[in-house]
């Protein structure tokens, strides 16, 4: 019962989502007005701590008048709390959406119309570097709990390397499906629909010439590790976002994050001293949760949530470990291009071996106009979705912008910063060392990584 509540409050706050884009308002971070905020006011009183607390119980019949009185309270880090509630409810003018957007606007002094959606109230306190209030991850434990009972682990880990501020809903739920091999049904038999976004298992593949009926101008993320390559075809990759698979006898997944435009790959085989699974690897799965709007990936056997883009283990057994997984080059090219310069690959089957039909474009260029969910301010150097291939080293941390890059390397001039040499193989942007040694890259849009590396160079070609 309570995924189906999910599902139908995912479809509802998607189908807001869209109308707020088709009207023109803007969920960017240039969205918000970003202003400094108040000084934080000491702790709130007993009254605001008793309104908080029913209000997290009951979930989502959110009181108005409690919410009045949080956003009377004079604390803007309370703001926080109304951008949670914000979330799970459905934008409208008046009722419990309308109370929030006016407690925000009192709390943080914005017009109502400035933060009349929980993305833009969101970016304006991240923005702002506005501080959460003490108890915050409990309380926001038991609001996103109520949806998802699943994310429990996480939000009661009160060791995690979280900044629980970044962390919101992508809209749909966990993807704790039983694996392959692991119960007596096969997967799709057990859960057909599972309100979450489904991973891939060991999907069925085939050689290049049985890949024909894949077009050679569309894009594959292409992984080789020793001498096996193979292509995930995208528009298969915007269905699952995660392939748990096995290459060059390595077990590895492969994970998506759509909204960032980053395609990871990473090796799963290795455990630290201590942890065991019914395995022997690890399992990434896709939580529903995103940080910076990147999805959060987590490890079904441990329940270890995962800092996607950087590879790290951020709560549970694998925090606890220090792991940090060692990732692969994934390659972006199109399928034409890769598979002349890698004549032995294989490529994911035309159902994925599940019998399903993907459809050529299942996002409908969702993404085209900027991040949809919080990040904050955007790094102005460049615009929000370019490309970049992200490059880090022991000396440097640098973005080399796809389509710069690509035009110089046309006029057959050399990409090179501190030490790292830009080329092209089988079609796909490559970055190699001073030894000449590639370098474990990906490409993401320029929003993903310089919010994750703000440190980072930005190659201009000059």
């Amino acid at each position: 019962m309570r995924s189906m509540r999910l599902a139908c409050l995912a479809i509802a706050l998607a189908a807001a989502i869209l109308v707020a884009c088709a009207d023109g308002e803007d969920a960017s971070p240039s969205a918000a007005p970003t202003s400094a905020p108040a000084s934080p006011s000491p702790a709130p009183g007993p009254s605001v701590e008793r309104d908080l607390s029913f209000l997290a119980d009951s979930t989502p019949d959110f009181e108005t008048a409690r919410i009045r009185r949080v956003g009377e309270s004079g604390d803007i880090r309370l703001a926080w709390m109304i951008v949670d509630m914000m979330r799970f409810v459905p934008p409208g003018p008046s009722g419990v959406h309308g109370a929030l957007v006016t407690a925000f606007s009192r709390l943080t002094g914005q017009p109502e119309d400035a933060v009349d959606f929980w993305v833009k109230a969101s970016n304006h306190l991240l923005a702002n570097d506005v501080p959460a209030p003490d108890g915050y991850r409990e309380w926001k434990g038991r609001v996103y709990t109520w949806f998802v009972e699943e994310w429990a682990p996480f939000f009661d880990d009160a060791d995690a390397e979280v900044d629980w501020r970044l962390i919101s809903w992508g809209g749909v739920g966990i993807d704790d499906r039983p694996i392959r091999g692991f119960e007596d049904q096969p997967i799709e038999a057990v859960d057909p629909f599972c309100g979450c976004i489904p991973a891939l298992e060991d999907p069925a593949v085939t050689d290049a010439t049985g890949g024909d009926w894949y077009p050679d101008d569309r894009l594959v993320f292409g992984v080789v590790l020793k001498g096996e390559a193979r292509a995930y075809p995208r528009h298969q990759m915007q269905v699952h976002e995660m392939v748990n698979d096995t290459l060059g006898g390595r077990r590895i997944a492969l994970a998506y994050c759509t909204l960032c435009g980053t395609a990871q790959a990473f090796f799963t085989d290795v455990l630290p001293a201590g942890v065991t699974t019914p395995t022997g690897t690890l399992e990434l799965r896709t939580s529903g949760l995103l940080s910076r709007s990147n999805k959060v990936m987590f490890d079904l056997h441990t329940s270890s949530f995962f800092d996607t883009f950087r590879g790290r283990a951020i709560s549970g057994p694998l925090q606890e470990a220090g792991v940090e997984l060692e990732p692969l080059t994934v390659a972006v090219a199109t399928w034409g291009e890769w598979k002349a310069g890698h004549p032995g690959t294989t490529i994911v089957a035309e159902d994925g071996g599940i019998g399903r039909i993907y459809r050529d474009d299942p996002l409908g260029g969702r993404d085209d106009d900027g991040p949809i969910f919080p990040i904050g301010d955007a790094d102005p150097r460049l615009p929000v979705q370019d490309q970049v291939l992200g490059v880090r080293t022991d000396d440097v941390t640098v973005a080399f912008p796809e389509v710069i890059v690509r035009a110089a390397l046309a006029q057959g001039l050399p990409v090179e910063h501190e030490g790292v040499t830009v080329g092209l193989v089988a079609g796909a942007l490559t970055a190699f060392d001073r030894d000449g040694e590639p370098i474990a890259t990906h490409q993401s849009f320029w929003f993903a990584w310089s919010q994750f590396f703000p440190e980072t160079e930005v190659w201009s070609g000059s």
